[in-house]
Parts: C-alpha cells; sequence; structure tokens
C-alpha cells in the first residue's frame, strides 16, 4: 500500500508540472522540486494513519473520509513549507496545497475502504464454502460409521473420534475478523487429520515438520482445510495402497513457508475444477497483497501446495487496517 500510494502521488504530480513545463529539462526540474515537498508529505500522511489506526477505524466512514483529508491538508501544508523553508517556492500556494493533500488522502481512503469491502465478501464466501464441506454428508457419515464401529471395541478412540469431530466444527464455525494466527489452523488441520487418520488407518501416512517460530504468521479462516481435504480426496481416497500427506511449516527470516505435498495414485491424480486452489490463491492476496508467493503442481510425481507470507503478525482494524 505504501509503494502503491507514493506510485499514484507521483504519476499525479508527474502530470500535473506538465502543465508549467516547455521542454523536457524544465519538466524535470519542476517534477524534481515538486518531489521533495509531496513525496515527504505522502510518508509523513502515511506514517501518521499507520499510527492512528486503531482510532481512526472506530470512526463511521464518513468520520474516516474526513479524517483523513484533514490529515492530508495539513500534510500539503507541511510539503508546501518544506519548499518554501528552501527558497524554491517565490509566491506560497498554502490553499492550493492544502486542497490538493486532502483530495489526493481522501483517494487513498477511498482506496482502503473499497479493500477493506472487496475482502469482506470473500471471506463470507469461504466461510459458507468450507461450511458446507465440514457438514456434507459424506464425511459426516463416515465419520458417524467410524465412531460406531469403534465403540463397542475401543470405546476410548471412539470418544476420541466424536470429541475431534465437535472441536472441528467449534473451530470452523467461529467467526475471526480478518486473519487468524497459522497455530490455529494447524490445530484445524490436525484434528481433520485425526479423524481421517481412524478412518483409513494404515492407508493415511502422514509427516509433520513444524516450525514453532512461524506459528505467529497471519493467514485467512479456514485457508488450510480445504487443502488438506483436497489432499485427502485426491491422493488416499483413490488408492488402495494409500498415500502420504505432508505439512512442513518454516520461518526464513522475515517470510514464513508452508509446504503442504500428497502422494498420488501411479503419480498422477484426477484433475479437479481447481475452485479450492483459486480460492486460496484469491483469499490470500487480499490479506497480504504483493507479499504473498503460491503455486500449486505437480513435483516429481507428488502434488505440491506451497505459500509463503510474512512472518509478522498483522493488526486488524478498519479500512487503514
Amino acid at each position: 500500500m505504501v509503494l502503491r500510494a507514493v506510485l499514484a502521488v507521483e504519476a499525479w504530480t508527474a502530470v500535473m508540472v506538465m502543465f508549467e513545463s516547455r521542454d523536457l529539462m524544465g519538466w524535470l526540474w519542476r517534477f524534481s522540486m515538486a518531489t521533495g515537498a509531496v513525496l515527504p508529505a505522502t510518508l509523513a500522511w502515511l506514517i501518521v494513519a499507520c499510527m492512528l489506526k486503531r482510532p481512526l477505524a472506530r470512526l463511521t466512514l464518513p468520520g474516516q473520509y474526513l479524517a483523513g483529508a484533514a490529515l492530508g491538508a495539513l500534510m500539503g501544508l507541511y510539503g508546501c513549507g518544506l519548499l518554501a523553508l528552501a527558497g524554491f517556492a517565490t509566491s506560497v500556494p498554502w490553499l492550493a496545497s492544502a486542497l490538493a493533500g486532502a483530495m489526493m488522502a481522501a483517494q487513498l481512503v477511498a482506496a482502503l475502504v473499497w479493500r477493506a469491502r472487496a475482502r469482506s465478501p470473500a471471506d463470507v464466501q469461504a466461510r459458507l464454502v468450507e461450511l458446507q464441506a465440514r457438514i456434507r454428508p459424506h464425511f459426516l457419515f463416515n465419520t458417524l460409521n467410524t465412531a460406531i464401529a469403534l465403540v463397542r471395541d475401543e470405546p476410548a478412540r471412539a470418544e476420541a473420534v466424536l470429541e475431534d469431530l465437535a472441536e472441528l466444527f467449534r473451530l470452523g464455525l467461529q467467526s475471526p475478523e480478518g486473519a487468524v494466527p497459522l497455530a490455529r489452523e494447524l490445530e484445524l488441520a490436525r484434528r481433520y487429520l485425526e479423524i481421517e487418520q481412524v478412518r483409513f488407518g494404515r492407508r493415511l501416512q502422514i509427516r509433520w515438520s513444524l516450525d514453532p517460530a512461524a506459528e505467529g504468521a497471519a493467514l485467512p479462516p479456514l485457508l488450510l482445510q480445504p487443502l488438506i481435504e483436497n489432499a485427502v480426496r485426491h491422493g488416499v481416497e483413490p488408492s488402495p495402497t494409500g498415500a502420504e500427506i505432508e505439512l512442513r511449516t518454516e520461518r526464513r527470516g522475515g517470510r514464513v513457508v508452508i509446504t503442504l505435498v500428497n502422494s498420488l495414485p501411479g503419480g498422477a491424480g484426477a484433475a479437479g475444477n481447481g475452485i479450492a486452489l483459486e480460492n486460496v490463491r484469491s483469499r490470500l492476496a487480499l490479506l497480504h497483497d504483493v507479499e504473498v508467493g503460491f503455486d500449486a503442481g505437480l513435483v516429481d510425481g507428488r502434488y505440491r501446495v506451497r505459500i509463503e507470507i510474512p512472518a509478522e503478525p498483522m493488526a486488524t482494524g478498519g479500512p487503514h487496517g
């Protein structure tokens, strides 16, 4: 967002100074002079808005626009003052600078509001899709039948299956805002795989390689679940000998890498419709924007999904969050 805001303001400035420039050198001079005022003012607006993120998030939407525009006007005056102090402006355009700052700030607030609104439908749709997957008859009936079969001979295991199912529902039906830590997504995946482990027995081999330093990274809620379900559906279910699922997490400096790998029958499986993968890709982009890395495909006869996200937890809030 910082990069986009700076580039947008610089592009707007570059076009505006063309009106007073007669040649390329004149344009470069005026553009560099204007940048000396616009760039510090833009960065100052972003820094102050970030510092005031929580109180701004508590305002109504018109209040956020008004606060953003007022702050933009102050930063416009700040940039104009820099030019005056440096002696580059003979007649100081205070009013024009304040109005220009307010207008650009209002546009940036509008972009943040649009981004927050764009994220909400995707989260709601994903929760509905995953809720349907969680309570689809196939999975639910298989789990209950597994528990019934264990009641007489292994009541403790039957109780454990039902406890895992109840916890899976509890975690899945929660409605966290914006993002959840990776640790919560791993707990949800573990509950699901423990149920499927009882169902498939030795046909399902699970390998965990988890880095505790990665558990605070932020993910959209219910993100790993469809990937795990795909691994079971396309790797374990169609194979008479079963399959191996490996889930790895690793923190590398300021990044966290999540890798999910599953073997396939004969090294290839039936092609899916790709809805789950596209949903995951879109929700990651909405949360982390250009900082996310996502790829999925066959690697050495096994299907691999690799996600790379920032390691630091995210603060959530209103449009400024």
